[in-house]
């Protein structure tokens, strides 16, 4: 397969929490993370939101940002696995039919995922990325379970640098076809190293999690591996662009915002 020359970052948010507990539920704002993401070179980004108590709503509140900047962003909805339980697959089904959403995000902070998002995954062919928060081993479970869903592991298992559990991932990685890790976040180099090494660049995405992490030093490691220009290609954004290919026939589908022309947040629509 001929993989692109763009570059995706795969992992980034966007938009206002409600918590305040810190940066990650409070707001993700964008304007510094895209100067520093155009000057790395990054032409295109995979963004969900920041953590909050209303994830329908700020999905809703994404689908604006990626309208209103076309051939730019990709979004991902976020679903909380507990309460949102029986309505996840609506929630879904919003996402994709109406704001052109490409993936599913859920993490291990607000609780476990559950068959209800696997379950949508498939309907939908869509790929989660699940931030397990260091519990690596439920990973087996899902690649059994779901094996014709596609499961990105972001931060190769651990943001809070559990060696053990980025080690560990490594192994899923390698005998699991559906188990994908992204960089974000890996302060370990060894251990990325050892993963694409093992794995091979397929199993690899480039992330940054922006836009606390700054994407020209996340992308500076991915470098700094060495890859041949076809594996490089292949983690910057050909191998994001292959998971993501049952929903979008094309990358980037034009996103019409309803918002701007005064419709009702119902009439989003895609433009295949």
């Amino acid at each position: 397969m001929k993989t692109p020359s763009v570059i995706i970052d795969c992992h980034c948010h966007a938009g206002k929490g409600d918590g305040f507990t810190g940066p990650w539920d409070t707001a993700a704002p964008l304007e510094r993370y895209i100067k520093r993401a155009v000057k790395a070179g990054i032409k295109r980004t995979v963004l969900f939101p920041a953590f909050g108590n209303n994830y329908r709503a700020a999905n809703r509140e994404l689908a604006r940002i990626v309208a209103g900047s076309p051939g730019r962003f990709y979004g991902f909805a976020m679903v909380h696995p507990k309460r949102d339980r029986g309505r996840i697959n609506s929630m879904i089904r919003e996402a994709v039919q109406r704001y052109g959403f490409c993936g599913i995000k859920v993490h291990r902070h607000d609780a476990r995922i559950t068959r209800e998002v696997c379950e949508a995954g498939r309907a939908f062919k869509l790929p989660i990325l699940y931030d397990v928060g260091g519990e690596v081993p439920m990973v087996e479970l899902l690649a059994s379970q779901y094996p014709d869903v596609a499961f990105i592991i972001p931060h190769m298992g651990s943001f809070s640098d559990d060696w053990k559990a980025q080690f560990a991932l490594t192994d899923h990685l390698v005998r699991r076809p559906n188990i994908f890790a992204d960089t974000s976040g890996v302060r370990s180099f060894d251990l990325l190293e050892r993963a694409v090494r093992e794995a091979g660049a397929k199993k690899i995405l480039f992330g940054s999690d922006g836009p606390w992490l700054h994407p020209g030093l996340e992308l500076a490691k991915v470098r700094a591996l060495g890859l041949s220009p076809s594996d490089e290609q292949l983690v910057l954004g050909g191998n994001l662009l292959r998971l993501i290919r049952g929903v979008r026939t094309r990358p980037l589908a034009r996103v019409i915002d309803p918002y701007a022309a005064g419709k009702a947040a119902g009439n989003v629509r895609v433009l295949r």
